[in-house]
């Protein structure tokens, strides 16, 4: 029997899982292990590049240690990845990283945005006379100062003696590729997330255009390969780190926005799927390029040829439970004489804090009492751009207890998902059912919650917390010829749970989500005064 490796680099985490690829996407075995994120007192998020690689190749061991069934090295036709996109990884000659790389989340480059395109005329807070080239060249435009390309003037600007030995600019993924194989290249999808590829029929390539425009060096970018494409063989000293054998095809794979709807078997014009994270988002599959520039969503490059992700983004999904669980569901401050882990206490029912909270919230009724939170803790990209927007709570009162500030979290990423929909369903007709995927999918009590602010049908595969790793695994099973294309995908990623929305609990959801709506409209200039 043979299997294929995938890798997910997410933004705190990596799972590494071991995958046999027969009439269905089986898992066979899987590792967590975690890494630093690093956030910066003006703006910056860094990662550490040798963190990724160690726990790459002690999670690759441990997932052969723990493997029900005993699988060799040799046994391994075929590895990929899929992992967080827009980083900025700039490396020297030997593909090694010249200072931590900097995050999606990134925002310091706010004087780089504001020379770059921020500036003169404007359209959505864009230079007209840079956003026209760039919608005709690309379908969208750099316009948040999250974007790569704003991250890497910024290191022009501020570091210019570790700007001067810059080889190549990679993406996430891409350096780990490049430390497989020695090879420097970017796939479409994470070429594409530069705003600086030419994604027009014929074309796919770098645009000499816009590297001018916005004084790129194009000798910094590296070759672009589709996301099928073998890049190469594991190099001896990968494969003696990894426990790998020497010259184990290595395929370029893609970004998280582009396999996770491969890995939930969304993958034909009109699917639609919400992923919810570290981060969220609502993506539709679309056959041309279209973009909402007040809305910040564009249909961007993806893995599949000639189809592209409308897609819109939030920051903080999950990452707003695991604020809760840190800071509100846990005894920080330690009053208590005597305190015990529910995972722990004798008749622990529970696998994990998230599945005990997601069950005890069930005890708030929806609206939460009419406590409204802001999942804005990390900025806002979509359907609106603003770095200063902060995360609340609104509508606290005497009686609000525990229960109903975590449910309203839930609730209120839920929210931010619906309206980021309805933004979509302006422009295109989004689906019913919706798949649902990610760590947020695992709670049945959230996916109900799911469908009932929504009003439409959810539902869930299994593994549904790998699904970046199946569609990884995918890209491999493609490469080698296993799977006939990705049009079939879901014959191998079949539904696991359905969940039908209670349509009397979405009606008295309405005024709150209208109300959440309101909220950063109404309190704009707050925010600006906070952070000043």
């Amino acid at each position: 029997m043979k299997y294929v490796i995938s890798y997910d680099i997410g933004t705190t985490g990596l799972k590494t899982c071991i995958f046999e690829i027969d009439k269905k996407i089986n898992l066979i075995s899987s590792d967590n292990n975690s890494y630093g994120l690093y956030i910066l007192d003006n703006g910056g998020a860094e990662q550490d590049a040798d963190e990724w690689w160690e726990n790459l190749c002690i999670s690759t061991r441990e997932c052969f240690e723990k493997s029900p069934i005993k699988i060799n090295p040799e046994d391994i036709e075929g590895i990929s990845f899929c992992s967080q996109m827009q980083g900025l990884v700039l490396v020297d000659k030997d593909g090694k990283a010249l200072r931590r790389p900097m995050s999606y989340m990134d925002q310091r480059a706010k004087k780089q945005i504001e020379k770059g395109i921020a500036n003169g005329i404007q359209i959505a807070g864009a230079n007209i006379f840079k956003l026209i080239p760039s919608l005709v060249i690309t379908g969208a435009v750099s316009s948040s100062v999250k974007d790569p390309m704003w991250k890497y003037k910024w290191v022009q600007d501020n570091e210019p003696e570790i700007f001067a030995k810059v080889h190549k600019w990679l993406d996430v993924k891409d350096y780990l590729i490049c430390r497989c194989t020695g090879e420097f290249t970017m796939s479409e999808d994470s070429a594409y997330s530069t705003f600086l590829f030419d994604s027009r029929n014929g074309k796919r390539c770098w645009s000499k255009t816009l590297c001018k425009m916005f004084d790129i060096n194009m000798d910094h970018l590296p070759k672009i390969v589709k996301s099928t494409d073998m890049v190469g063989g594991l190099t001896k000293k990968a494969s003696e780190e990894l426990g790998l054998l020497e010259g184990t095809p290595v395929f370029s794979g893609g970004g998280d926005a582009s396999l996770i709807g491969v890995g939930a078997g969304c993958t034909n014009v009109g699917d639609t799927h919400i992923y919810d994270g570290t981060s969220g988002w609502v993506n539709t599959v679309v056959d041309k390029q279209m973009v909402d520039v007040d809305a910040m969503i564009a249909a961007v490059v993806g893995a599949q040829p000639n189809k592209f992700n409308y897609f819109a983004e939030m920051e903080t999904a999950g990452k707003c439970l695991e604020w809760v669980k840190d800071h509100l569901a846990l005894d920080e401050i330690g009053i208590y004489l005597k305190k015990q882990h529910i995972t722990e206490s004798d008749d622990n029912k529970y696998e994990s804090l998230y599945s005990y909270m997601t069950e005890v919230i069930q005890k708030a009724k929806p609206g939460s009492g009419g406590v409204i939170f802001t999942p804005w803790l990390h900025g806002n990209r979509c359907p609106f751009e603003d770095p200063l927007v902060t995360g609340g709570f609104y509508g606290v009162k005497l009686e609000t207890g525990k229960t109903e500030l975590i449910r309203s979290v839930l609730e209120g990423v839920f929210y931010h998902l619906r309206w980021m929909l309805e933004c979509q369903d302006k422009k295109i007709k989004t689906s019913d059912p919706i798949r649902f995927v990610g760590g947020g999918a695992l709670s049945p009590s959230g996916c109900q919650m799911l469908a009932d602010i929504l009003g439409r049908k959810i539902e869930t595969v299994k593994n549904t917390q790998f699904v970046g790793a199946i569609g990884a695994a995918a890209i491999v099973g493609i490469g080698l010829g296993k799977i006939e294309g990705l049009d079939v995908l879901k014959e191998y990623i079949p539904v696991d749970a359905i969940y039908e929305p209670n349509m009397d609990i979405h009606r008295d959801y309405e005024k709150y989500y209208q109300t959440f709506k309101n909220i950063y409209k109404a309190n704009k200039k707050l925010y600006e005064n906070l952070q000043n």
